[in-house]
């Protein structure tokens, strides 16, 4: 998956991914339980590509490997794909755009809820259990 191995203690091992954040992974080399859902459990596992064409080789690359990969799924604000590794742990890989810009400016992100069209005639019901936050501008 484009990781690179740069260290490892004990029964860890880290890697670091070429992406400028989110792109350290440390492993347990050690066999564990099979994880229950719950707080605190992983559900999946996302990683980034920066464009459809990327996407789609990508795509390919995990069929190729023998893993059963979705179809590209339109998720408004980015494209995604989803496979299980043997472990059965679920992996996305998600595009960069079109971004969380392509429906307001980057100057107002995050002062209202934006919903995908799909979920909008939901918005009562899915905003009646948010809690309250207000965006700062950090100085």
């Amino acid at each position: 998956m484009g990781l690179e191995k740069v260290g490892e203690e004990g029964d860890l091992v880290r890697f670091r991914s070429y992406g400028e954040i989110g792109n350290v992974i440390d492993v347990k080399a050690t066999p564990l339980g099979r994880g229950q859902m719950g707080v605190g459990t992983v559900h999946h596992i996302a990683w980034r590509v920066e464009d459809d064409q990327d996407h789609l080789e990508w795509q390919e690359h995990v069929r190729n490997q023998g893993y059963g990969v979705t179809e590209v799924k339109d998720r408004n604000y980015f494209n995604a794909l989803y496979f299980r590794e043997h472990g059965e742990i679920s992996f996305e890989i998600a595009t960069d755009p079109p971004g969380f810009s392509h429906d307001e400016t980057v100057e107002t992100l995050g002062q209202h809820l934006m919903l995908p069209e799909q979920y909008e005639s939901r918005r009562e019901a899915l905003t009646a259990s948010l809690i309250p936050i207000e965006v700062r501008t950090l100085t």
